[in-house]
Order: C-alpha cells, then sequence, then structure tokens
C-alpha cells in the first residue's frame, strides 16, 4: 500500500480546528471536494446527445442535399433535431430530479471544530480535520488515527483483499475504505483530488460506467452499422453517377439510403427510458445511483435478504432475561456496561439501552469492539476479567445441553438470542437476553408478489438460522425448515451446490454472503442484494443489483444501486415494474426502428447490383418515418408492461422487423420493375414505394401495440389519417404525387389489400417457425 502523507501538525482532539484555520484551508483549495458525481452533468448529457456518430452523418449529408439545392430534402434533419431535444430534456429533467433527492442523502460525519462536535457534509470537510468514524462509516479521506478504540476497517475497494485490519494509533486509513468495528478519531492529510483513491481513478482513467444489456445489444448493432453504412453509401453514390451522371440525384438517393440504415433514435429512446425511470423512481423517494441498474433489477433471477430490516422493521426489544446463577439486573448491568465502552448503536445496542438498567461498577482495561465476524463484542476489567456479549453459538465453548435447549426453543419463537458471561479465566454463563423482531406488515404480500413474479427469495442472515427460518415463515418466504448454519461447514464446501439446495442461510459471515452470491451467480444467475448494515457491504458490492435501506450505514449505501431512503422495502414492487416497463418497451418499439435499418441495407446493395438509383429521396420518407415510428415509440416507451423479460431481445425485434423488412423489399422491387415495365415516372415509383413503407409500418406498428386500448387506436388512427392527407395534399411539400392520381389509383389499393396479408403470412413463417429454432444469443 502506497504511504499517506503525514500531518504537518497535529491537531488537538478536544478543540479540533478553529472557525479561522477552517476558513484558511478552503481558501487554500484544501477541501474535500468530491469527484463522483451521482448524476452526469448537463454539458455533458447535451454532448452526449449531441456528437454522436449518426448526428454526424446527418450533418454530412445535410451539407451535401444543402448543396445540391434541393432543400426539402433537409426535413429529414425535423425529426433528428426533434429527438436531440426530447432526449436531452428527459435526461437534464431526471438528472435535476435525482440530483435534489441526492442532497438528502449526502454523506455527514461528527467533526471537532472549536471545542465542539458538529455535523459536516463530506464536501465540507477540511485537512487537518479531526473526524469521528465507527462502525458502518465509510473513511472520507486519507487520514492517520489519532485515537482508537478497537477500530478495524476493510479495504476491499483498494486492495481487493476482504481481511479485516485492525488500526492503531498513528496508523494509515484511506478514503474508500469502511470500519467494520470499533470507532476512531482521525485526523484527515489528504483530502479531495489529493487522496489515494482519486488518484488512483485520475492515473487510471474515468471510472467504467456499468452498461446495461439493452445498451450492449445496440452498441453491437451500432458497430456493425458503422462498418456497413460508409461503404454501401459511396458504392450506391458512385453506381449511381455512373450510371445517370447526374451528381445532384445521386446524392439525393444516396442520401435516403444512408438515412434510412440510421436508427439514430433508437439509442436515445433507451437513454429517456432509463432516465424517465430513474425520474419516476426518484418521486417514491428511491436513489438510483446507476441507471443500468434499472434494467439489471428487472432481469434479477435470485434476490437475497438479510433479515434485520429488510424482513422485519429492525427496531428491537429484550422481552425476557434468563439468568444462571444472578440476577436480572447483573446480566441486563454488564451488557449496558458492554455498549457503553463499545459505543454501538446498532439495534441490538439501542435494545440492551431501552431497558433502561444501571451499568455496571466495572474499570475498564480494554475493549473488545463488535465485529461481524467474530459476532461479539465485550470488554476486560481491570481485575482481568474479560465479559462477552454476543451470540450464543460462537462464544459459548462448551454449552450446557440446557442451555442449548433453550436457544433453541427461543430460536423456534423467532427471537434473537444474545448470551452474556464472564471469563476469569474459566468461562461462565450469566445469562441469555431474548430479543423479538417485528416482521413488517407488508413484508408477506411484498415477498408473495415477488415470488409470483418469478423472482427466487433467499435469505442470508447472521442471525441463528433457526431464528431466521422462524421468520422466514412469518414472511411467506420459506416453509422455515430448508436452511443451514454456516459456521456448522468446513471450508472446501461447494457453495454452488449449497445455494441450489437451500432458501435460508444462517450464522453467515461478510465473506461468506459474498461467497454465497457468487456461487448463484457462477450458476448463471442474476443476483440481487438488499441490506442495510456494513456486514452486508462486501455481498452487495459481489451481486449484480443492490439495494440499501437508508439511515443504517453509510458503507452500505454507498455500495447500493439503489438506496431507499423511505426506508419502505414494499418499494421494491415498483422498482421491478419500472425496470420491467423500460426493457419490455425499448424491446417492443427497437423493431419500428430497425425495420428501414434492413430494408434500406439490402436495398442499397441490391440497387448497386442493378445499377439504377435508389428509388426515392430522404424529404419523402420524412412524414412516413415521424408517423410511423419517431412519435409513436416516445408514447409507446412510456407505457405500462410489467411482465418479465424473457430475455429474447434480437428474437422479439426481428420477429417483426424482419418480416416487415422483407415486405418492402419485395414491393419496392416489384414497384422497381413494374414501373420499368409501364414507364412510371421518377415521382409515381417513388411515391408508390414510399406509401408501401408506410403501410408495412403501420402493419408493424399495429403488431407491437397489442393489446389494441382505446388510447393506443386513437393514437393509430390519428397518426393514419395523418398519412392519408399528406399522400393527397402535401405533395409539394415532401415530393410526393397524390394517390388521387386516378391512372395508379388501383396500384394503391392493390398495395392497401395485400400489405397487411403478406405481413401475417412473413411474421408467421419467419417469426414463429424460423425464428424459434434460432439462438440469437
Amino acid at each position: 500500500m502506497v504511504k499517506i502523507k503525514k500531518p504537518q501538525k497535529y491537531t488537538s482532539l478536544e478543540t479540533g480546528l478553529t472557525h479561522l484555520e477552517v476558513d484558511s484551508q478552503v481558501k487554500r483549495g484544501l477541501t474535500n471536494v468530491q469527484i463522483k458525481k451521482l448524476s452526469r452533468p448537463i454539458p455533458k448529457i447535451l454532448a452526449d446527445n449531441l456528437f454522436t456518430l449518426f448526428n454526424f452523418l446527418n450533418l454530412i449529408i445535410a451539407i451535401l442535399i444543402f448543396w445540391t439545392g434541393s432543400y426539402r430534402n433537409l426535413f429529414f434533419l425535423g425529426p433528428v433535431v426533434a429527438n436531440i431535444i426530447i432526449g436531452s430534456y428527459q435526461e437534464i429533467r431526471a438528472k435535476i430530479t435525482v440530483d435534489k433527492i441526492s442532497l438528502v442523502n449526502v454523506a455527514s460525519f461528527h467533526v471537532t471544530r472549536d471545542g465542539h462536535d458538529q455535523k459536516v457534509d463530506i464536501s465540507n470537510l477540511v485537512e487537518d480535520d479531526i473526524v469521528t468514524i465507527k462502525r458502518g462509516d465509510t473513511i472520507p479521506a486519507d487520514g492517520i488515527v489519532r485515537y482508537s478504540n478497537g477500530l478495524q476497517t476493510n479495504e476491499s475497494s483498494i486492495t481487493g483483499e476482504a481481511d479485516t485490519i485492525s488500526k492503531s494509533i498513528d496508523d494509515e486509513v484511506f478514503s474508500g475504505s469502511f470500519a467494520i468495528a470499533g470507532q476512531a478519531k482521525i485526523q484527515l492529510t489528504q483530502v479531495g483530488k489529493e487522496s489515494f483513491v482519486s488518484k488512483i481513478s485520475s492515473a487510471v482513467g474515468k471510472e467504467k460506467r456499468s452498461v446495461s444489456v439493452l445498451m450492449k445489444i445496440i452498441n453491437n448493432i451500432i458497430k456493425i452499422l458503422t462498418y456497413t453504412i460508409i461503404p454501401i453509401g459511396l458504392l450506391l453514390f458512385f453506381r449511381s453517377f455512373l450510371k445517370n451522371g447526374d451528381i445532384a440525384k445521386s446524392i439525393l438517393g444516396t442520401s435516403a439510403s444512408v438515412i434510412g440504415m440510421i436508427p439514430e433514435g433508437l439509442v436515445l429512446l433507451t437513454s429517456v427510458a432509463l432516465a424517465t425511470g430513474a425520474y419516476n423512481l426518484s418521486k417514491r423517494r428511491i436513489l438510483v445511483r446507476s441507471l443500468s441498474a434499472i434494467e439489471t433489477l428487472a432481469r434479477v433471477d435470485v434476490l437475497c435478504l438479510d433479515k434485520t430490516g429488510t424482513i422485519t422493521t429492525g427496531k428491537l426489544t429484550v422481552k425476557d432475561t434468563v439468568t444462571y446463577g444472578v440476577t436480572k439486573e447483573i446480566v441486563q448491568g454488564i451488557a449496558q456496561k458492554i455498549v457503553d465502552v463499545t459505543q454501538e448503536t446498532n439495534a441490538t445496542a439501542m435494545a440492551v439501552t431501552a431497558l433502561n438498567t444501571k451499568a455496571a461498577d466495572l474499570k475498564i482495561e480494554k475493549t473488545i469492539p463488535f465485529s461481524s465476524e467474530t459476532k461479539y463484542s465485550g470488554l476486560v476489567s481491570s481485575d482481568n476479567i474479560r465479559y462477552l456479549m454476543g451470540a450464543p453459538e460462537f462464544i459459548i465453548k462448551d454449552i450446557d445441553p440446557s442451555v442449548k435447549a433453550t436457544v433453541q426453543e427461543a430460536a423456534e419463537k423467532g427471537f434473537r438470542v444474545i448470551a452474556i458471561l464472564k471469563e476469569s479465566p474459566q468461562q461462565k454463563l450469566l445469562g441469555l437476553l431474548l430479543i423479538s423482531d417485528e416482521v413488517r406488515k407488508q413484508a408477506p404480500d411484498t415477498f408473495s408478489y415477488l415470488a409470483n413474479q418469478g423472482m427466487d427469495l433467499k435469505i442470508i442472515s447472521g442471525d441463528n438460522p433457526v431464528t431466521v427460518a422462524n421468520v422466514a415463515a412469518q414472511a411467506g418466504i420459506a416453509s422455515g425448515h430448508d436452511y443451514i448454519d454456516m459456521s456448522s461447514l468446513p471450508e472446501d464446501t461447494d457453495y454452488r451446490q449449497l445455494v441450489k439446495k437451500y432458501k435460508i442461510f444462517g450464522r453467515v459471515r461478510p465473506s461468506q454472503k459474498a461467497d454465497l452470491i457468487k456461487a448463484m451467480q457462477a450458476n448463471g444467475l442474476t443476483v440481487g442484494m438488499t441490506g442495510d448494515g456494513v456486514n452486508d457491504v462486501l455481498a452487495m458490492r459481489q451481486s449484480d443489483c443492490s439495494i440499501a435501506i437508508a439511515g443504517e450505514s453509510d458503507a452500505a449505501e454507498a455500495s447500493a444501486d439503489f438506496v431507499l431512503l423511505n426506508r419502505n422495502f414494499d418499494s421494491m414492487i415498483f422498482m421491478l415494474n419500472e425496470g420491467r416497463r423500460v426493457i419490455n418497451n425499448v424491446e417492443r418499439v427497437a423493431s419500428l426502428f430497425l425495420i428501414k435499418t434492413i430494408y434500406s441495407v439490402v436495398l442499397s446493395i441490391l440497387f448497386i447490383i442493378l445499377g439504377t438509383g435508389y428509388p426515392f429521396q430522404p424529404s419523402q420518407l420524412t412524414p412516413i418515418n415521424a408517423l410511423t415510428v419517431g412519435i409513436p415509440t416516445f408514447l409507446l416507451a412510456l407505457e405500462p408492461n410489467y411482465t418479465r423479460p424473457a430475455g429474447r431481445f434480437m428474437h422479439n425485434v426481428m420477429e417483426i422487423a424482419l418480416p416487415a423488412a422483407i415486405c418492402n423489399i419485395l414491393f419496392i422491387i416489384t414497384i422497381s420493375i413494374l414501373g420499368n415495365h409501364l414507364n412510371f415516372n421518377y415521382e409515381t415509383t417513388s411515391t408508390l414505394s414510399v406509401f408501401t413503407i408506410g403501410l408495412i409500418g403501420f402493419c408493424a406498428l399495429i403488431s407491437i401495440s397489442n393489446p389494441l386500448y382505446v388510447r393506443k387506436k386513437v393514437m393509430i388512427a390519428i397518426a393514419f389519417a395523418l398519412f392519408i392527407i399528406t399522400f393527397i395534399f402535401s405533395g409539394n411539400t415532401f415530393g410526393l404525387q397524390s394517390i388521387l392520381t386516378w391512372n395508379y389509383t388501383y396500384l394503391y389499393v392493390a398495395i392497401f389489400l395485400t400489405a397487411w396479408p403478406l405481413f401475417m403470412f412473413l411474421r408467421e413463417v419467419l417469426g414463429r417457425r424460423i425464428f424459434s429454432k434460432i439462438n440469437w444469443k
């Protein structure tokens, strides 16, 4: 590990920095400015929507069309500009809302300044500040330990190792690590951009952003098109120019081909759908730290749950105290003394404090902080007697059968059992605290819904497996019998088989939680993890998607993809449905974008071979693309659609897109051959071709709009009416011939009557008989 710098002077632990010293540090720029933001800045959003490969191609095409003087063919820029504006607006709106709710979740720390304890936001900390750290806190910046009460940290985010590291006075601590036991006061020595983690990030580059499955597929499509569009466009231009010698006509025909190949709205629509999902979640006080996590959550096969705070309310109460040779007051007094000296604030400690028992009068020699690995805390008195408080299975060496029976009976009733004992040096059990935790009222309904949606639920907890099984049965997650005690397993246990067999895992150490999730992932599952404590952090980082309950642990919240600021686990239903809505709607409308991509590529290649010009110009396609793709897709992308994603993106898309594209190709080739035979002029053949593309577009739109609710029928009816009006009254505007030109009316009627039957026939043959046998992965 790289050494961090030592402080030039040691700040007083009692007084901390004065306000004048803080102001001086701020003026010198020695503040803990946070580099990582929860959302992209507005200039970045605008740049990402504006400076794309396809927009660059559109700009070149626009310049060439402008040069030809055919200004009406610049109409194709309308939908492009509209997409950029709408997409940027939606993302910026989502960003502003998410940023507002993120302010509620900004980490703050207890700092000593001017002799008083103050709460300061992480970004307002300065170099040489004295910061108090307790179990569950993240380390806000690099520093040295000035006071330690059993501080132990986890530096896995820096070293990759999940080992517990004990920290003594003058030891170094690093930003990005977190406290897993004890408390400490640290003096910050390197803040903001000067911290160790920030320097590593700057050296390596920008943080790698996770990419959703949808975006990966779409990016692969774009990558293929990138290598296709330019060479095909150039070949088509030169072939057309050599054939007719008209450079303007060749540019316009090639432009129509290239514009057709570009699915310019698809990437934008996906980004907008994800940003809108984050916006909708933020209105429910659910903080989204990663847009791609919205999609990942909808694909989760197994959801792993921590018991306390997730299934239960987390408000613990000591219901009874079982004693062995001493009074209840003595047992409770020792427990209170251990809580006092360890300064723990977890739910168990609060339950002990709520007893209002006077702490035992003991002189303290040493404090033993609570650790999720050891499952106990304690103290060593001045007469060298150890007093311990923790899980019976971990701290009682030779448990008496009667005690074991008492623990088992209490666990079966759903109690958490805490043992209090002393060692001097022989171990003596003083008593057992029986602590109850209430199952959330809505928990059974929530878990029933998630299970019915195909999500397998497992509980991974540090508590006694019998207790956990009892709670699981109350919550309706499992029968209460399929559980395992992880503390009893040998180190060489095959976790991959274990996770297949059991639903409930008790007495799980933090490192084992992560190993269990890793085993599920090795079995090919997408795993989500919920938690609220520092003992859940490793598992949350290992999972594909993590959800934290706010208010318990800064480290857990910092590791999570979602933070439930409302502390309401029932929000999982809304989160799941929001993710499914995004995936299903993008999958549904993607086929509309790819229809024109497929037929444009194929037609371009065919017309290169035939040596004839492209059959229509950009202006003629503008109203068609707007009415059958542009406007409907943005409306359909907001529709409620909560079915479970089948993971068949390409199959679902191609089932509509390919039959529609083939219909267009067959019709347009037929029209071209018929036009040459009957000497149709260019305006007639191009209008017939574009009319065909529009009709097939509506066939595809109707197919993906099922079920056809009233609002969808109204949308399609209005779009189709505008389509017909365009072909009657907008001839000069878009370069189309009126369909009321009676010499050719029979052809329009023939196309209208055969479009739907041909589309459905090809969809049946290709989609249901051929595509079902193809592995699209």
